[in-house]
């Protein structure tokens, strides 16, 4: 190898040895330098792998599950223009949940650059306030050490998207590559405080009504971090409540488990956190979601908070200790410390005991019937049906995003991909391809609705390229589910364009795309078809049939406190009941 490379060269060339093994993108003009370099790889034998999706957003989501269930960085390259706009929404997301992410997207030649040359935009000045940092590289002989600085500002810290927008002629252009740049100053703080920590195990163990708050930030620290939790609520006692991003850092089979907290949260954990005097967040941000009417959030609690970012702590939530550094970090000290001055695990007899009071209200239980599938009873079957698998579970969003994260239960990390921050409709088509990709031998589910699937659908045909065998199973109920349930809630049944009128035959769409489709219409064929759904070696749709007007409970209105939940409602036929109505 010479000395002087061309740009395109320098860019895989670096990334391998960043030891990235698979890009997801979509060709195009301006990228067309670095595919035919890719191509140079694949024939050389290179261990870098694309997968071409069919449309640049799902090329983001895609790699945000690959990044999400392996703890690797995702990797997109997309070209100029539309290409980098259609990946913006993909970018936001990581963003928002945190998912590190390295984009590439191509630009005009730096000569063009500003005269609205074809397919050109200001990808800098759009992704500037949707990723940890941009870069537009006019000189060759700078892209390695940009690319590794970015891949280090991606992956350390609190992980995000990271973008390096790369003209044309800059890919062509030969150059030798000049030193490694350094991190500007980006610095995180990776160790906690000592003194912070000794301060915190000393309110903790002082604690009457302590609670562990727990985010996503857990499963971004990594396994080590979901381990160091466990033997924190080990020591304590204290019950373990998390945001939708933390699902799985904590074991739902333990006694400990309040399940979610938040506006689709469990009655036990809202209550949980509205009544304690200790919380603890580690690795969660305290947003809307889950605090509610903030002037009504754990007014009886002090507040510990426990992150990476620096800028979360006292964002939204004063903290009486904020402690900055890595999450699991925090809580191996916490643990070794705890250890250290000889303390006991806590007398929480009479706060447990509340919690069983909360607990007995089943906020999670549904309406049976015989006649028509509850999609609740739909996600518990699924479960039961799989989880001796282990399976990697996503999720588009809406009603069906909150019954998941209510009825399937998860015991480790990394097995629980969805949109949380921004809501994205259609990731969780896409995201199951990259964590299928990531984990070619486990089992891979994305739980959908109907309209949210359609977002993305056309990823359909990169699961049949590739042979992955994806399963998608939507809980069809013919309507924007979410939206129609607050249409019914706050817009007295008003559905203004919320049911689907025109939906296709998604047991034919699947087979058009070379997929095995099913169709799952009765409470009584629900085991079967799921089971048929597993058998089948390949990927399948499964459209399954559930109640139209069933809501997802329980729930806290928007602007409204913990202690004003809406508890289950009379689903079957869609009215509220007496307790639903007078706290709308």
């Amino acid at each position: 190898m010479t000395d002087e490379r061309t740009g395109a060269d320098i860019l895989i060339d670096t990334l391998g040895e960043l030891g990235v093994e698979v890009v997801f993108g979509y060709p195009g003009g301006a990228v067309l330098p670095i595919y035919d370099a890719l191509f140079r790889q694949e024939k050389a034998g290179g261990a870098m792998r694309h997968i071409l999706v069919r449309q640049e957003g799902g090329a983001a989501h895609a790699a945000e599950g690959y990044a999400r269930s392996t703890g690797k960085c995702g990797v997109v390259l997309v070209t100029s223009g539309p290409g980098a706009t259609n990946a913006v929404t993909g970018i936001t997301d990581a963003l928002m949940d945190s998912i590190p992410m390295l984009v590439i997207t191509g630009q005009v030649p730096t000569a063009l650059i500003g005269s609205d040359a074809f397919q050109e935009c200001d990808t800098v000045g759009i992704t500037r306030h949707c990723t940890k940092q941009n870069y537009l590289v006019k000189d060759p002989a700078d892209l390695e050490g940009v690319i590794r600085e970015a891949f280090a500002i991606a992956t350390t810290g609190r992980p995000g998207p990271v973008l390096i927008d790369l003209p044309k002629d800059v890919q062509v252009a030969a150059a030798a590559s000049r030193a490694p740049r350094a991190n500007h100053g980006y610095r995180p703080q990776i160790e906690p405080e000592a003194a912070l920590i000794e301060a915190a195990v000393e309110m903790l163990a002082a604690a009457e009504r302590p609670i562990l708050y727990t985010g996503g930030g857990i499963i971004n620290s990594g396994p080590a971090a979901a381990e160091a939790l466990r033997e924190l609520a080990k020591r304590t006692g204290a019950p373990v409540t998390s945001t939708l991003m933390g699902l799985g850092a904590f074991p739902a089979s333990s006694p400990q488990w309040l399940g979610m907290l938040g506006m689709h949260g469990t009655y036990e954990a809202n209550l949980a956190m509205n009544k304690a005097d200790l919380i603890v967040a580690l690795g969660a941000r305290f947003d809307d979601r889950v605090t509610g009417r903030l002037d009504a959030f754990a007014p009886h609690a002090r507040k510990i908070h426990v992150d990476i970012d620096r800028s979360s702590i006292n964002k939204i939530v004063s903290a009486e200790l904020g402690i900055v550094g890595d999450v699991g970090r925090a809580m191996s000290e916490m643990v070794r410390v705890w250890d250290a001055r000889g303390h006991q695990t806590t007398d929480l007899s009479a706060w447990n005991a509340r919690i069983d009071e909360w607990r007995a209200k089943r906020s999670l239980a549904f309406p049976d019937s015989t006649k028509e599938i509850m999609p609740q009873l739909a996600i518990r079957r699924l479960y039961e049906a799989t989880k001796a698998l282990d399976p990697i579970i996503a999720t588009e969003v809406g009603q069906h995003q909150m019954w998941a994260a209510q009825h399937f239960d998860f015991e480790a990390p990394n097995r629980w991909l969805t949109s949380g921050g921004l809501g994205t409709m259609g990731y969780g088509l896409p995201a199951a391809i990259g964590a299928q990709i990531g984990n070619p031998d486990r089992l891979v589910i994305d739980i959908a609705g109907e309209a949210s699937i359609q977002m993305n659908i056309q990823e359909l045909a990169t699961a049949t390229q590739y042979g992955l065998p994806v399963k998608i199973f939507i809980l069809n109920n013919e309507y924007m589910g979410m939206v129609r349930q607050w249409q019914d809630l706050t817009y007295q049944g008003r559905h203004s364009h919320s049911y689907s009128d025109a939906l296709p035959d998604f047991v034919k769409l699947g087979e058009a795309y070379g997929w095995k489709g099913l169709r799952i219409e009765r409470p009584d064929a629900l085991d079967d078809g799921i089971a048929e759904m597993l058998a089948y070696d390949g990927p399948v749709i499964v459209d399954c049939r559930v109640a139209k007007l069933a809501n997802c409970f329980p729930m806290i209105p928007s602007g409204a406190a913990h202690t004003d939940m809406i508890l289950q409602a009379n689903e079957v036929s869609g009215e509220m009941d007496d307790e639903a109505k007078a706290l709308v």
